[in-house]
């Protein structure tokens, strides 16, 4: 895999990041204004992958002549640049980060070199975000549950697609497990425990291996004892669009390419607003209750996640992000149709979003029904269109962070 990616360095220009210090403690740091981000010519960029244990690239096109987007350029080259020396402040780790520049036609691409992998980043690029991404990278793949404490701690991570096994020591399956575990680091979370009492509480069989969708009370548990490192991948890969998944900072891109037949079912809900949370109790006993359908996905963004692009959003699909919204957006124009819910004081039962749902499914309400005239429209009056000649693309999202 590394071998096809050298492959494309062709007439690259690299940026190297060196050593750098920072203040102790809990303070929010300031950049110093020092360059950490250095080039690194055709010639030496082999030297830097084997020379360092954690190596990010940072692909973009040559720098514009436009003077707004070369700020723009500058502000992410900043981000880069303040990663860099917060980073090298924490502890004292043998991994060094490298950031590099590589002119190519896709913009925007990041990857990070770790051993003999490849991990994209398919996140926001920020520096907050790509800081916590970085560090979980650095972590074992693996996260071993000793005890109740930790037990608690795995069971209230409901929003995270994880697998968890029981093993009788790491010479043993577990060596299987951990590899498939690399594969999917560090979007994808492992547990794993030698603890008889530990599995016990979760019904774990020796070699078995649960699997944790979002939001669901119960495991899927995978089939055959004992598994091989391709069994757990490949199950991975056939259940990881979960019924219902929270889009994040550090996965929105690549959420966001996973639609559903160019469309996304998307829910707006603040979870610490009392609307907002009973609105995603609801969406969870939905979930629950077609957890089986392949054909159902729907995404919950909360917006006080991502503060910047709320008023994108309103402006966008015409809503009011105070109040909680379902609707299906087509993912090339962003042309979408909106639940009405604004006559009504009570939210929908979980009875009448299903049904609402299984309409969308159907084709019955379809995002292509106000690019009809007017006379011609048969959608329920239950359902609102909106139009809009913006697009939706995520990467537009972010330049609107700026």
């Amino acid at each position: 895999m590394q071998q096809m990616w050298l492959s494309l360095l062709s007439g690259l220009c690299l940026r190297l990041v060196l050593p750098c210090s920072a203040e102790e403690g809990l303070e929010f740091p300031n950049f110093d204004g020092k360059d950490r981000v250095l080039d690194i010519t055709e010639r030496n960029y082999k030297k830097a992958l084997k020379r360092y244990d954690l190596l990010c690239l940072f692909y973009h096109e040559p720098v514009p002549a436009n003077k707004g987007l070369q700020k723009r350029f500058q502000m992410t080259e900043l981000v880069l640049e303040v990663i860099q020396w917060v980073y090298r402040g924490w502890g004292e780790r043998k991994e060094t980060v490298c950031w590099c520049e590589v002119c190519l036609e896709e913009v925007g691409s990041l990857y990070v070199f770790k051993d003999d992998r490849v991990i994209e980043f398919d996140g926001e690029l920020s520096s907050d975000t790509l800081v916590e991404f970085l560090l979980d990278v650095l972590e074992d793949p693996v996260e071993m549950i000793n005890s109740a404490m930790e037990l608690r701690a795995f069971e209230r991570m409901e929003e995270d697609i994880r697998l968890i096994g029981y093993f009788k020591g790491e010479d043993s399956y577990y060596k299987a497990f951990q590899e498939a575990s690399e594969r999917f680091q560090p979007y994808i979370k492992f547990f794993a425990t030698f603890d008889k009492s530990v599995a016990k509480h979760l019904s774990l069989k020796m070699n078995e291996v649960n699997f944790y969708e979002p939001f669901m009370e119960e495991p899927a548990i995978l089939p055959g004892r004992p598994l091989s490192e391709m069994d757990i991948v490949e199950f991975v890969n056939q259940h990881r669009r979960a019924t219902l998944r929270k889009l994040r900072a550090e996965n929105m891109f690549e959420t966001w390419e996973d639609d559903m037949d160019g469309i996304h079912i998307v829910a707006f809900a603040e979870e610490e607003d009392p609307d907002g949370y009973e609105f995603l109790e609801i969406l969870k006993d939905v979930a629950r209750d077609n957890t089986n359908n392949p054909e159902l996905s729907i995404v919950w963004i909360d917006p006080d996640d991502f503060p910047l692009l709320t008023t994108y959003w309103e402006k966008t699909f015409k809503l009011d992000l105070f109040r909680p919204q379902i609707g299906v957006v087509n993912v090339t124009d962003a042309d979408s149709v909106w639940l009405d819910m604004s006559n009504d004081e009570d939210l929908p039962t979980p009875e009448e979003l299903e049904d609402w749902i299984e309409d969308v499914l159907s084709g019955r309400v379809n995002t292509e029904d106000d690019d009809e005239s007017a006379d011609d429209r048969e959608h329920p009056d239950s359902y609102v269109t909106e139009d809009s000649s913006e697009s939706h693309d995520p990467d537009e999202e972010e330049d609107s962070d700026d």
